[in-house]
Formats: C-alpha cells, sequence, structure tokens
C-alpha cells in the first residue's frame, strides 16, 4: 500500500509545474556560449539575489563592472535547449543615473540590449517598485515582471490581480516567491517565450507630448542618430538630454556613448554646426 502511493505521488510530481522546472540546467559560473543574455533589475531587497541563485545554483559570484566599484554578479542557466547568460544588476530605485549603480543599471538595459530583462517587484510595495519597472519600460519591450514576495503579500492579506498588471503594463507578470521556488517554473517559461519571440510584448507607454517637446525630441533624434548611427533608444537619450541628465551629456560629449554601442561614434568636431550646438 505504501509503495502504490509512493508510486502515485511520484507520477504526480512529474506532472506538477514545479517538477517541469527540471527543464531547467544551472550553469554556475559557466557562461560560454550562450543563445540570449537576461538582465535582473529591480529595487534592493526584493528577492533579486534569490531569484539569480536559484536559477544559477550559485551563491552570487561577484566582480566589479570594469571602471566601476559598483558589484556585479554573473550566472548562467540552460532552458528548453537554450542556454542564457543572466546578470545581476545593482539593485536601484530609477534608471536617471543619480548614483554609480543607477548608472549601470542604466547603461546594460539601454546599450547592452539584453534580449530580455526580468523586472523584480516587491508584490507589497508596488506603488514603489513598479516607478523602476515603467522606466525600464520605456527603454526596452523585452520585460518579464517577477512578482516576488507573494508569499509575504498574503501575510499582510494583500491580493494583487497580475492578470490585470499584465494588461496595464503589456508585459507577462509572474507571480512568484522565490525563496520557496514557487513561481520559477512558469518564470522560466515566460522569459523563454520573451527570448524566443514567441510572446511579443506591447507595454503602455505615455505618447501625449505637447506638441514642441515632440518637436524637440525628433529633432534630436536625428541628430543623435547622426552623430552615433548604432545608438539604439536614441529617443530615450534624447529625453533624458532634455531633462539635463549631466551623465548621458558627458557621455555624448565624451564619444563614451559610442564605446558603449560597440560603434564608432563620429567626432563631435566633425558634426553639422546644428548637431554640434545641440550636443554641448
Amino acid at each position: 500500500m505504501t509503495e502504490q502511493k509512493s508510486i502515485r505521488t511520484h507520477a504526480a510530481c512529474e506532472t506538477c509545474p514545479v517538477h517541469n522546472a527540471g527543464n531547467l540546467l544551472r550553469l554556475g559560473v559557466d557562461m560560454s556560449d550562450w543563445d540570449y543574455v537576461v538582465a535582473l533589475a529591480g529595487n534592493p531587497n526584493v528577492g533579486k539575489s534569490t531569484v539569480f541563485n536559484a536559477l544559477t545554483g550559485l551563491r552570487q559570484h561577484t566582480g566589479n563592472w570594469p571602471g566601476k566599484t559598483v558589484t556585479r554578479a554573473e550566472g548562467g542557466f540552460e532552458y528548453d535547449s537554450h542556454r542564457y547568460k543572466l546578470v545581476d544588476l545593482p539593485g536601484t530605485y530609477s534608471l536617471l543615473a543619480s548614483s554609480p549603480d543607477e548608472e549601470v543599471a542604466r547603461d546594460f538595459i539601454l546599450f547592452g540590449q539584453p534580449d530580455v530583462t526580468i523586472v523584480v517587484v516587491d508584490a507589497t510595495q508596488l506603488e514603489r517598485n513598479l516607478n523602476l519597472a515603467l522606466q525600464v519600460l520605456e527603454i526596452t519591450d523585452r520585460v518579464v515582471v517577477c512578482l516576488n514576495l507573494m508569499d509575504e503579500a498574503r501575510r499582510h492579506g494583500l491580493e494583487v490581480d497580475d492578470r490585470a498588471l499584465a494588461r496595464r503594463l503589456g508585459v507577462p507578470v509572474v507571480p512568484t516567491a522565490a525563496r520557496y521556488r514557487e513561481g520559477l517554473p512558469e518564470l522560466l517559461a515566460a522569459v523563454a517565450d520573451v527570448a524566443t519571440g514567441r510572446t511579443v510584448c506591447k507595454p503602455r507607454r505615455l505618447r501625449n507630448e505637447p506638441p514642441a517637446l515632440k518637436h524637440a525630441v525628433s529633432t534630436l533624434v536625428r541628430q543623435i542618430h547622426a552623430l552615433y548611427p548604432g545608438l539604439p533608444n536614441a529617443r530615450w537619450v534624447a529625453l533624458r538630454l532634455l531633462d539635463g541628465d549631466e551623465s548621458i551629456t558627458a557621455a555624448l560629449r565624451n564619444g563614451e556613448l559610442g564605446d558603449l554601442t560597440r560603434g564608432e561614434p563620429v567626432p563631435i568636431e566633425t558634426a553639422h554646426p546644428i548637431e554640434l550646438e545641440m550636443a554641448r
């Protein structure tokens, strides 16, 4: 009787979503020959490292970003016959680059062009956490929101309608309790779907700028493309320039934007006079 029960339990386990995470092969520090790059972003203390460790099998393999004292963590995993490099970005509340942590996170999402960005948010602090998620969605379409700490939300009697949130944001939203591995199979499936193009994200963005702002942005975008033809997300760069972002302005002046995009910038001294004026 006991043996039959054990067999039935094992068979049922093989069909449950948690067991299907067996498609996951944690590669640790082996990040060779990856098919996709996944960025892991989020506010501090939202369980980002727990997600990272669960997917890679590491206990935070850390180093420093080139030229920075900011800590980074990278690891690999294989899922559904594809290999992924997972880059754990510094925990940050914003991408407006008022600190080295924010600058590193912004530059990787903006110029590194990861195939998928997982934004980990705290289900108990959605209003504060969605600020970063919305900023990421302004930069890239390829986003999966990891609605973490659902166990804490339940403990506090909070209910989050993840389907409604997904409709409002226009990207997949996956509820998880990463410390208990809850929801990780669904998270992996969502990441794989976005990475392979099976899911096409359509994030909701505000595009009701005044005519004067639209004109200024379109003018700047043309001039930025003239200076840096291969630059991705030129519209976001233009908006940051108009907002007086000193780090973006400095990167434009000193050619760092070209280094970040692995392209060859047109020297500012040889740019069209109007472009030169806008750049300065």
